[in-house]
């Protein structure tokens, strides 16, 4: 087993001393940042745009995971890569033509992912396994933090793992909602290659500590 990533999502900072926990980050264990973008439109909630993300990324020491909770994201995948993107996940629901998205995503030099809501079937994305550098496995219904993780993502973490398996792929599995240190070791074990934790870690008392105990459950 490789490298397990967490990576701390911005949704859960405090937008009143951003670059405080931005930097709070970079001097952290996690080794990624997790950038939500919702519209209002995809999912109930609107969250942040083009100039915090450009602030983010002016400060960030470690690869920018784009989370795009929109509608028609083709239309801003250009946007995103020159923002400093790292890796830009679309919605399976909203992308009526996902194989063109995902590699106009990679034709601006970032690595794609693909998010599945809790109700989607992972099954759904075996002609495009072979694409992916990334699937983010919805544990919540997408649009607002800190929400109860979904029991039934073990069993979709351990049906995606082995189709990665079949196909010889080298797709990374990423969960997102209602992650902590109570579900992380299971996590792992079903097959989770990268950690989402938004309220885990803004809303604990030591954040460094916090995520470097979510690293050290996670990698032991």
């Amino acid at each position: 087993m490789g490298l397990v990533r967490i990576a701390p999502s911005i949704l859960a900072a405090d937008f009143g001393n951003l670059q405080r926990d931005v930097e709070m980050v970079n001097q952290s264990e996690a080794h990624w940042f997790h950038i939500d973008i919702m519209d209002g439109v995809f999912v109930p909630n609107i969250s942040f745009g083009m100039p915090v993300l450009k602030a983010i990324t002016n400060h960030a020491d470690k690869p920018v995971d784009v989370h795009l909770m929109i509608v028609d994201p083709d239309r801003y995948i250009k946007t995103f890569a020159d923002l400093g993107a790292d890796n830009l996940t679309v919605h399976y629901e909203a992308c009526p033509h996902l194989h063109r998205t995902i590699q106009a995503i990679k034709a601006e030099g970032m690595t794609a992912g693909v998010a599945l809501n809790p109700h989607t079937n992972v099954s759904l994305l075996e002609d495009v396994i072979n694409d992916l550098d990334l699937v983010c496995m919805m544990s919540v219904n997408p649009g607002f933090g800190g929400q109860s993780f979904i029991d039934n993502t073990y069993k979709k973490v351990r049906q995606l793992k082995e189709m990665i398996r079949k196909h010889d792929s080298s797709c990374l599995i990423e969960i997102d909602g209602g992650v902590t240190d109570k579900n992380a070791e299971r996590l792992v074990e079903a097959g989770a290659d990268v950690l989402v934790a938004g309220s885990f870690v803004f809303k604990s008392d030591d954040q460094l500590d916090t995520i470097s105990n979510l690293n050290a459950l996670a990698n032991q």
